[in-house]
């Protein structure tokens, strides 16, 4: 007898699937929401149903109505823990254009206290735009160089500097520093019902004015290699304002030579390709994409990852197998990094 093979979501109904939990638990309907969201009813009905994938502000403003975090959206479980232990490998990540967002508190049972670590390319920033929320709000540099403004004051913080501040004075971020910055961001709303997190990534700052260039390992520049070490060729697109303007196929340096035995090594080897031979093997390939701020990839080595950080580069792993998919996905803030698929 003939197995039926099951096919998996897609993106889209994956979230399609989540916003409809989301607002089942709530006893909404979809005309209810669609007044709460200022949304189209329509629109709403295609995001539910797979059919229409939702931008960043759209989900902003679903968060808004629905009264929960923007990153309920990309957890497979509903929030019901009153403990949540997060291990450093297992951290939800999310690209947010430019950026990542990892959660370190994925199903806390209330959205009182919202950790994250965010990690900014260089020059990335939150815009003009002065952010105000409720409550508190905590950051701590972990590595490169952090410039906040609270209320036209400019404050620089690099490795092991913080900041506390009461979240209602207008304040803004970036990156001004020629590496990668990242930093604990810790987001504590007096009221419940607002959503910080959104108020610090909007989408017109991540994609509709995103300037930059993207690698992606590919074979065929349509689909997005599995394994970085083994990959052909990068796929590298200039995007300009949040449109792709150019598409270059490179060859990748050493793949012949190299990926064979940094498969080995990265499987086989108790430093997992974290030490100084595998890092100049991994930036003899990275070398044609030194221009890129960020690559797109199906698998890698957790040493091909963090010698990519540290060339400045960021890594994303994606379970997405078309590149343009893939590629929209990152321009409309909703890539997510599959570091469990990290070997």
């Amino acid at each position: 007898m003939a197995s039926t093979l099951s096919v998996p979501p897609t993106m889209e109904e994956t979230l399609g699937q989540k916003l409809r939990e989301l607002r089942t638990r709530r006893g909404l309907s979809l005309r209810k929401l669609a007044d709460l969201s200022r949304l189209n009813v329509n629109t709403l009905s295609l995001i539910e149903s797979g059919k229409s994938s939702p931008s960043v502000s759209t989900l902003q403003q679903l968060a808004q109505a629905l009264k929960v975090p923007i990153t309920d959206f990309f957890t497979s479980e509903p929030a019901q823990k009153r403990v949540v232990f997060t291990p450093s490998w297992q951290r939800p990540q999310i690209a947010i254009g430019s950026a990542q967002m990892q959660n370190l508190g994925k199903d806390l049972t209330s959205n009182a206290i919202q950790p994250l670590i965010i990690t900014l390319p260089p020059g990335t920033n939150s815009g003009d735009h002065q952010i105000v929320h409720t409550g508190y709000e905590f950051v701590y540099c972990l590595e490169g160089t952090l410039q906040y403004r609270i209320e036209q004051e400019d404050y620089l913080l690099q490795t092991g500097d913080s900041l506390a501040f009461e979240a209602h004075l207008p304040h803004c971020w970036g990156n001004p520093g020629e590496n990668l910055a990242q930093f604990l961001l810790v987001l504590h709303p007096s009221d419940l019902r607002d959503e910080p997190v959104g108020r610090h990534f909007p989408s017109n700052i991540f994609n509709k004015e995103l300037t930059m260039k993207i690698a992606i390992t590919t074979e065929d520049g349509q689909t997005i290699s599995r394994h970085f070490g083994r990959a052909p060729y990068y796929l590298v697109l200039n995007i300009e304002k949040g449109e792709i303007t150019d598409r270059e196929m490179r060859n990748k340096p050493g793949h012949h030579s190299l990926s064979g035995s940094l498969h080995t090594e990265e499987h086989h080897s108790t430093s997992h390709g974290q030490d100084e031979a595998s890092h100049h093997r991994h930036a003899s390939m990275a070398e044609v994409i030194a221009d890129c701020q960020v690559l797109i990839c199906g698998g890698m080595g957790r040493g091909a990852y963090d010698s990519l950080r540290r060339l400045n580069i960021q890594p994303i792993v994606t379970d997405l197998t078309e590149v343009e998919i893939a590629i929209r996905a990152f321009l409309d803030g909703k890539l997510i990094d599959h570091t469990e698929l990290l070997h």
